[in-house]
C-alpha cells in the first residue's frame, strides 16, 4: 500500500504546489496524505474483492466463532490489552536506554494537521489491511502449519519490522501479539480489526489534543500546587 502511493506523491504534490495559499512543506503534506489514501483506498477494493470471491479464506481455525457481542467484546479487551502491552513494552525499552518517541507517528501527526484526511489511513484503512495481511493471511498461514506461538511471534515481529523503526521492536510486538490472540480467540478477524482500529484511534486523538492535553497538565498541577500553598 505504502509502496503503490510512492508514484502518486509527485502529481499530487505537484497539483498542491500550485496552490499559492499553500507553503512547499504543507503541499507535500497534503500530496503524501492524498497519495496514501487513493493508494489505500485502491487496495481496500481490490482486497475486498479478493477476499469475498474465496469463500474459505475466512476458515483458519476448528470451532464456531464467538457471537457477535463476544466479539466486540473482545475487540475492546484487545485494545486495553494492546495498551497495557505497550506500555509495558516502554517501559522495558527506557530501561535498556532506548529513547522513547516515534517519529512515524509524529511524522503523520504533523500530516493530520494539515490534511486531516489522512486520519482515515490511519483509523480505518490501516487496522482492515494490515490485520487481512498480519493476522489472516501471515499468522493465519503460520498457525495451520505450527501452532500459535511460533504464528503471533513470526507475523508479530514482521508487524514490527514492516513499521521501520527496528529500535522499538517490542512497541510494534506487544500489539502485535494482542490481535494474534483476539483473533484466535474469537475466530473472527474483525475483532483484532475492532482492537487495531480503538489503538489508532487513541493515538491519533492523543497526537492531535497534546498541547491541549499538556495545558491541561499544566492546570492541574497548578491548581494543586496553589491547594498545598
Amino acid at each position: 500500500m505504502q509502496i503503490g502511493s510512492i508514484f502518486l506523491v509527485k502529481p499530487i504534490f505537484q497539483y498542491f504546489k500550485g496552490n499559492p495559499s499553500l507553503t512547499t512543506q504543507h503541499a507535500e503534506y497534503h500530496g503524501i496524505a492524498w497519495s496514501l489514501f487513493t493508494a489505500n483506498t485502491l487496495a481496500a477494493i481490490i482486497f475486498l474483492l479478493l477476499i469475498f470471491t474465496r469463500k474459505k479464506f475466512f476458515h483458519v481455525f476448528k470451532g464456531k466463532p464467538a457471537s457477535v457481542g463476544s466479539t466486540i467484546l473482545w475487540g475492546v479487551i484487545g485494545f486495553f490489552l494492546a495498551l497495557f502491552g505497550q506500555m509495558a513494552a516502554a517501559f522495558i525499552e527506557q530501561l535498556i536506554g532506548i529513547e522513547p518517541g516515534s517519529e512515524n507517528t509524529a511524522f503523520l501527526s504533523e500530516i493530520a494537521k494539515v490534511s486531516p484526511i489522512i486520519i482515515i489511513c490511519i483509523v480505518i484503512f490501516a487496522p482492515l489491511l494490515e490485520e487481512i495481511v498480519f493476522r489472516r493471511v501471515i499468522f493465519g498461514g503460520l498457525y495451520q502449519k505450527t501452532n500459535f506461538i511460533i504464528a503471533a511471534l513470526i507475523s508479530g515481529l514482521i508487524f514490527a519490522a514492516v513499521h521501520g523503526e527496528l529500535q522499538h521492536t517490542l512497541i510494534y510486538l506487544a500489539p502485535g501479539l494482542v490481535f494474534s490472540f483476539v483473533y484466535y480467540k474469537t475466530k473472527r478477524l474483525i475483532t483484532p480489526m475492532i482492537s487495531h482500529l480503538l489503538m489508532n484511534g487513541l493515538v491519533v486523538t492523543v497526537q492531535l489534543n497534546y498541547e491541549k492535553l499538556e495545558q491541561l497538565q499544566n492546570m492541574h498541577q497548578s491548581f494543586i500546587t496553589f491547594l498545598l500553598g
